[in-house]
């Protein structure tokens, strides 16, 4: 019988160990604790929240927070328009960047160098905020849903992650292997290159989703009309109008602040569920997509 050697580990490594397990450990609390302490105040009475007795768990629970989020009719409004915006432009950017960066990665394809140096060159410099809102005002999108959807249809950042994946894991031969079969170029992306390439588009998902659900700016500028604000920009409203209330006495004003600070919380989780949602489906094939997508092969 074969005895089974092990290395043995040095007092350094030992010691070394030890220091990555408490400097992670420490990351880790520093990223959960906000996020605990956060729902936990979101479920607290206001009181509790104003007088600093939350810190872990939830004191003297209550939905006041939600209901008054709720009692809101536009944060439904809001909510759909947020969905429709991250699905519909996720939907847009993801088709666009692999049709972008899928030709960029094939050496056969002329002028390929030049258009990366142009895409490039916009990560560097940008006509500004007044020239964009001109252009899209002269589309006639002002006021309309695709305001949200074509101008950030495009991201160079992720273009590169894509082109670079692509260059790495669909090799010319397998191309010309498609080719020679009579393949036709839209065939091979569909039937080929897309079903070798799920770990790239669940980053690129992940990356726009996100993206768009917190888009907030945009919507600011470009949209006037109620119906079409985004889950962000309706929680912002609430938000002012609660703070902008004149109380009538001291109790008065300590509620509303306690109120606020509920409504705050509240906001922040209704705002932030559906990524917390999203991200466990996608999250075994976000690192591998990343990482073979951000390496030059």
């Amino acid at each position: 019988m074969i005895a089974k050697k092990t290395i043995k580990e040095s007092p350094g490594d030992r010691l070394l160990l030890v220091i990555l397990y408490v400097v992670l450990s420490i990351c880790v609390l520093a990223v959960l604790y906000p996020l605990i302490y956060i729902v936990s105040a979101s479920f607290s009475s206001p009181f509790a929240v104003i007088s600093g007795k939350v810190w872990l768990y939830p004191v003297d629970i209550t939905l006041v927070g939600y209901e008054t989020v709720f009692k809101n009719s536009q944060v439904l409004v809001g909510f759909g328009n947020s969905v429709f915006y991250a699905a519909a432009g996720t939907l847009v950017a993801v088709t666009v960047t692999i049709m972008m960066a899928y030709p960029l990665s094939r050496k056969t394809f002329y002028g390929r160098n030049l258009l990366m140096f142009l895409l490039t060159f916009t990560m560097l410099f940008s006509g500004g905020l007044i020239p964009v809102y001109l252009v899209i005002r002269d589309l006639h999108l002002l006021d309309t849903r695709w305001a949200l959807i074509i101008p950030q249809a495009l991201g160079v950042f992720q273009i590169i992650i894509a082109r670079t994946f692509f260059q790495n894991t669909i090799p010319d031969e397998l191309a010309e292997a498609a080719e020679i079969d009579g393949c036709s170029d839209i065939g091979f992306l569909m039937r080929v290159v897309l079903p070798l390439s799920k770990p790239i588009i669940a980053v690129l998902v992940l990356f726009f989703a996100v993206a768009r659900w917190n888009a907030y700016f945009d919507a600011l500028i470009y949209i006037r009309d109620s119906d079409l604000y985004p889950l962000q920009l309706v929680l912002r409203n609430i938000l002012l109008l609660n703070a902008n209330q004149n109380p009538t006495n001291i109790t008065e004003a300590m509620e509303r602040q306690g109120v606020a600070e509920q409504m705050k919380y509240a906001l922040i989780v209704i705002s932030s569920l559906p990524v917390l949602i999203l991200y466990p489906f996608i999250q075994k094939h976000f690192v591998k997509g990343v990482m073979i997508g951000s390496l030059k092969g």
